[in-house]
């Protein structure tokens, strides 16, 4: 399997390329960022590009992926509605729409968050915007797509939110975690199962389109059974 991946310098994105990295059966990954991340490996090839509104000159790197992994995001903190929805809406689809040109039988698994608002009319902002997102990439023809909404997550193996707040965050509830995993399943999972549930996704499919945290954990354990 050939795959594309945006985002992987935050926590998420890190998460699945090391699980796309220890996969026997992925033979390439394409990875696109604005800044070269020092990320080194004989299958992966990180492309810097700048220019996120428009991937036209990229065309041919992307072309022959079999999934993408779109991990791109940022906090909503201090952005207006329209800033957010440019980075978070208007940038997906400029890169859903280069990869369907080229791929036009590619699987795309989207990264959301628990909350996310399919109505696009709720009060919360960022959830609007990112149901806005979610709504236009499962209105597209792709061979399937799927948007993971995680609550929760616990980072191991060494991968660290890029986000200050976050990290703090994080560093505050590791002890708990295990705890939390094992009570709240439905809420928690680990930057390593989620990369498994995305790839498994990639691979063979998902029961629903939609997927919250407790649904990623299933896929996640279906992912380690094949093994």
């Amino acid at each position: 399997m050939k795959v594309v991946l945006f985002g992987g310098s935050g926590m998420v994105g890190q998460a699945v390329l090391r699980e796309c990295l220890l996969d026997n059966e992925i033979e390439r990954v394409v990875s696109v960022v604005r800044h070269a991340t020092g990320a080194r490996d004989l299958k992966l090839r990180e492309i810097v590009h700048r220019d996120f509104f428009d991937f036209s000159s990229i065309e041919s790197d992307l072309a022959g992926s079999d999934a993408c992994f779109f991990t791109l995001g940022v906090t909503s903190a201090g952005m207006s509605e329209e800033q957010y929805r440019r980075v978070t809406v208007d940038i997906t689809m400029a890169a859903a729409a280069t990869l369907l040109k080229v791929n036009p039988g590619l699987t795309i698994v989207f990264i959301s968050g628990a909350g996310t608002d399919s109505s696009e009319r709720g009060r919360t902002m960022w959830a609007r915007v990112k149901g806005a997102a979610e709504n236009a990439l499962l209105g597209m023809p792709f061979k399937a797509a799927y948007m993971f909404r995680p609550a929760g997550i616990q980072p191991l193996h060494g991968i660290r939110s890029r986000t200050t707040s976050y990290r703090i965050f994080y560093a505050i509830l590791w002890p708990l975690f295990p705890l939390l995993r094992a009570l709240l399943p439905q809420y928690v999972t680990t930057t390593e199962r989620l990369g498994q549930a995305m790839i498994e996704a990639a691979r063979h499919g998902a029961p629903k389109r939609i997927l919250e945290s407790i649904d990623i954990n299933r896929l996640a354990d279906v992912a380690v059974g094949r093994k």
